[in-house]
């Protein structure tokens, strides 16, 4: 058998599978149709090439054959056709573990992520109040002690704290009976002086004038107790408003008494 002849014989035998439903004999057939007659040029190309020698010369014959490859195609989950409700399997894409143990993992790392996020959030935060946090030289500020024993009766000191003056005044038992001797209803700012004391005999009130933030003088006004000379206030030895613009009683910070020492803030 020739060359030519040959390759004809392997193109023909070639077959593709299809889905289409077509018979092995159509598809034999339909191969056999597309081989190509042979070409004798010397501008044609082809893969199939023969050299025939005669005597003084050599003709050269260029075969010009189809390509041989076999396309198969595999059996398809789609539907073979319009209007089908077949539905496409994606099995071969599937992961091979069982969903429990899918589900197992995805529970595991929201845990693990919202954990990492719960911690760097905490950090972040401690950090934060950490740098708004008082200093300590603040802190240190933040209290005042004062030995009772250095104040006799009758007199009053002024101590620095938190950038204010503090009234620390030992007050006679007259003082004491006068400033509850008061007619609540009299008052601008209605408070019993029981109210504003922790012990009868000392009174701590911050010494700022309520109305706008002047110090008034110790001992002096109405009422014997202080004066601010700025617009004419008047208190009395329980540091309530009595007379003038000042519309509050002066204020009372928080403060403990232990014996002999008195701690501020």
């Amino acid at each position: 058998m020739s060359f030519t002849g040959k390759l004809a014989a392997s193109a023909a035998s070639s077959t593709t599978r299809f889905t289409t439903g077509l018979s092995r004999a159509a598809v034999k057939a339909g191969a056999a149709a597309s081989v190509a007659p042979t070409v004798k040029s010397k501008q044609s190309t082809s893969c199939g090439k023969s050299t025939a020698y005669t005597a003084g010369s050599s003709t050269t014959n260029y075969t010009t054959s189809p390509s041989v490859f076999k396309q198969q195609r595999f059996m398809s989950g789609f539907a073979a056709g319009p209007g089908t409700e077949k539905i496409p399997s994606f099995a071969d894409y599937t992961k091979e573990r069982s969903g429990d143990s899918s589900r197992a993992f995805t529970y595991f790392m929201l845990g693990a992520s919202g954990a990492v996020l719960t911690s760097a959030a905490q950090s972040s935060v401690h950090g934060f109040l950490t740098n708004m946090a008082a200093s300590a030289d603040v802190l240190a500020m933040a209290k005042t002690e004062v030995d009772l024993s250095t104040i006799p009766v009758g007199k009053t000191v002024t101590i620095k704290w938190r950038g204010k003056p503090v009234f620390v005044k030992h007050r006679t038992q007259e003082e004491i009976d006068d400033a509850n001797s008061v007619n609540l209803k009299s008052l601008p700012d209605p408070q019993d002086d029981a109210s504003r004391v922790q012990m009868p005999e000392w009174l701590v009130v911050v010494g700022i004038c309520t109305h706008l933030g002047c110090v008034p003088t110790t001992d002096s006004g109405d009422y014997g107790g202080w004066y601010c000379p700025c617009h004419g206030s008047h208190y009395d030895v329980s540091g309530r408003i009595r007379k003038g613009p000042a519309p509050l009683n002066m204020e009372i910070p928080d403060y403990q008494i232990e014996g002999e020492k008195m701690t501020i803030g």
